[in-house]
């Protein structure tokens, strides 16, 4: 299994990280991505990966943190490019919950940071809350459909995810997808096999049973687990096909 959406530099994890990454391979998780959201939580994905065999970086500015991009820090996640363990350009995109960034600096970072990620031939992770309608409209003026896109932890409606799966978008779904009143399985229903990855987004997002405790990459397992019981698959057999979708998207090496 791959939790292709964390982020085990938060300080969630500083005493126990250890046991983390160990309970991760207890469960059958073989892969980590680690997912940046500004400069620093880049870098020290970086030296995660580095330091961690099962662990991948992906870099970027999340909407919340638009407003401290600059010309030297897209630099910086140029050179952090470089790095062979880096798979993508992410957390990026919109967030009109929060609006710790004020909207038009949201949409000119993301455009800069869409581009960069065509420029290096990186995947894109995709941040998306209560913007899923202008976020998908960028991407596709942008053509960013000429890369990898993921759209992390979907919760938009089923017209937002057949316009994604239109463009040859992916979709990955966390622990939301096991909660009792989700009205995710609807949107499963409709998204080929081949677009869906899975993910924690750990510390967040505990799925059920452990709703209210942290979350951590071995929890993707009841992920997997709780698709294989919507779709009636195998769950060996989901695992695999699931893994294969991650490892395309991501370009593992």
């Amino acid at each position: 299994m791959i939790d292709t959406h964390c982020h085990l530099d938060f300080p969630d994890f500083r005493e126990d990280f250890a046991q983390v990454l160990t309970n991760a391979r207890t469960a059958g998780v073989t892969k980590i991505v680690n997912i940046g959201t500004d400069l620093k939580s880049s870098q020290n994905s970086v030296e995660l990966a580095n330091a961690h065999d099962q662990i991948y970086a992906v870099i970027g500015f999340h909407p919340h943190d638009a407003k401290h991009y600059s010309q030297e820090s897209e630099s910086e996640l140029r050179k952090l490019a470089n790095n062979f363990k880096v798979v993508a350009i992410g957390e990026i995109g919109l967030d009109f919950y929060r609006d710790n960034s004020p909207r038009d600096i949201q949409r000119e970072i993301f455009v800069r940071q869409i581009a960069l990620a065509k420029e290096l031939g990186l995947p894109i992770v995709m941040h998306i809350r209560e913007a899923y309608e202008e976020a998908i409209d960028i991407l596709i003026s942008e053509e960013a459909f000429k890369t990898s896109v993921v759209l992390h932890c979907f919760s938009g409606s089923k017209r937002d995810a057949q316009r994604a799966i239109d463009y040859g978008f992916y979709l990955s779904f966390g622990g939301v997808l096991t909660f009792k009143n989700s009205r995710l399985p609807e949107i499963i229903e409709m998204v080929p096999l081949d677009r869906i990855i899975l993910e924690t987004d750990a510390p967040f997002l505990t799925p059920h049973p452990f709703r209210g405790q942290r979350n951590e990459p071995a929890r993707v397992a009841l992920v997997y687990q709780r698709l294989a019981e919507l779709l009636a698959m195998e769950p060996k057999e989901l695992e695999q096909k699931i893994d294969s979708n991650a490892a395309h998207f991501f370009e593992f090496g």
